[in-house]
């Protein structure tokens, strides 16, 4: 996610300074970007909790691993100045590679391979769905909450209280409030939202995809905050001292280039954020997975060359279908998809009433 602050480019005079501070991975399967054509970043949301204290972010069982609470595929333009952000569920069932098969079995979901690391994960998209990948930003929750802090926090509204005791959201009254580290966390980590309405407690049942849409607003909102910040250089050099704080990116992401986004994409504003899901269908044929998801085809191929174009390779190893086997996607030109993908959702699209928005304070 952090990301997004990059390419807003409110920081980019401090960035410098800091971009040597940054954790940096190593990614053999990264595919180079040519200058100034559109590039695909991978974002990747871990949970894993090494290092930190596991009572503040879950149980002391949950910090064995990882996983990716986010998947996130960032289709970046420069010359259009156009972000489209596909998020892949987390319960998607994908094949998977190498040891991971011993490991995980042929088939599991798609947050399981980053339990191999980052390099894994990107092998996986690309061989699941021809998805060339050309830099990775990694954040955990640390550094999710000391990002949200240092920028003095995001505003979100809630048209009513909410809680999620998994996450550890906890609103208590409705409106538009200021949300610290932890809070703004508790919003993109829900799984589990329940909301106050009628006299009680009320539940959305979409699980992950309702944290997809919250995270959209979330996002929305930190680039909202970011830019409020563009006078305040005080302001702006704690956000950028932070950036370091729980992030990784991939050594090829050079500062040349990041600062050259953040001058790009200076002007950009959260309301032209596009965000879209893979579209995915349940599916009973994994019993030792339990409920999990499987591309919804052809609608999944559609909206992948919708996005992605002439940039897709053919997969080497198709996820499974309904039936439970690997299927090679159907063949879709550009035209078709233009003409058949599902409808990409714009950030003026209403959420459904009860999950928060983006707001200014009075």
């Amino acid at each position: 996610m952090i990301v997004a602050l990059v390419l807003v480019g409110a920081g980019y005079i401090f960035l410098q300074r800091s971009i040597d501070s940054i954790n940096k991975l190593h990614v053999n399967d990264e595919v180079a970007v040519q200058n100034g054509a559109p590039f695909t970043v991978l974002v990747i949301g871990s949970d894993s909790r090494v290092g930190e204290n596991a009572a503040e972010f879950g149980s002391v069982a949950e910090v064995a691993g990882q996983r990716s609470d986010v998947v996130q595929l960032w289709r970046v333009t420069p010359s259009t100045k156009q972000v489209q952000v596909l998020s892949i569920p987390r319960d998607t069932v994908v094949s998977m590679l190498g040891n991971d098969v011993s490991q995980y079995g042929t088939y599991n979901r798609v947050n399981t391979s980053f339990g191999s690391g980052a390099a894994q994960l990107v092998r996986t998209i690309t061989a699941n769905f021809g998805i060339q990948i050309n830099h990775v930003v990694e954040i955990d929750f640390a550094g999710f909450q000391d990002a949200v802090t240092a920028v003095g926090g995001v505003y979100l509204d809630f048209n009513y209280p909410a809680k999620d005791a998994y996450s550890g959201l906890d609103i208590t009254a409705p409106g538009c409030q200021l949300l610290g580290g932890a809070q703004a966390l508790g919003v993109a980590r829900s799984r589990h939202y329940y909301y106050y309405e009628d006299g009680e407690w009320q539940y959305d049942g979409t699980s992950d995809f309702g944290r997809i849409q919250r995270q959209d607003a979330f996002l929305r909102s930190l680039i909202a905050a970011v830019k409020s910040k563009e006078t305040n250089p005080i302001a702006l050099a704690r956000f950028a001292g932070s950036l370091h704080e729980g992030l990784e990116i991939d050594d090829g992401f050079s500062a040349g280039e990041l600062i050259g986004l953040a001058e790009t994409y200076h002007s950009f504003n959260g309301n032209d954020l596009v965000s879209q899901t893979l579209p995915t269908e349940d599916s009973s044929a994994f019993p030792d997975l339990g409920e999990v998801l499987v591309a919804d085809q052809p609608a999944a191929q559609q909206m992948l060359v919708s996005i992605f174009g002439s940039s897709l390779i053919a997969p080497t190893n198709p996820p499974p279908g309904a039936n439970g086997y690997a299927e090679a996607p159907p063949t879709v030109s550009p035209t078709t998809a233009a003409a058949g993908a599902p409808t990409i959702t714009p950030a003026t699209t209403p959420p459904p009433s009860f999950d928060p928005t983006p707001c200014t304070p009075g």
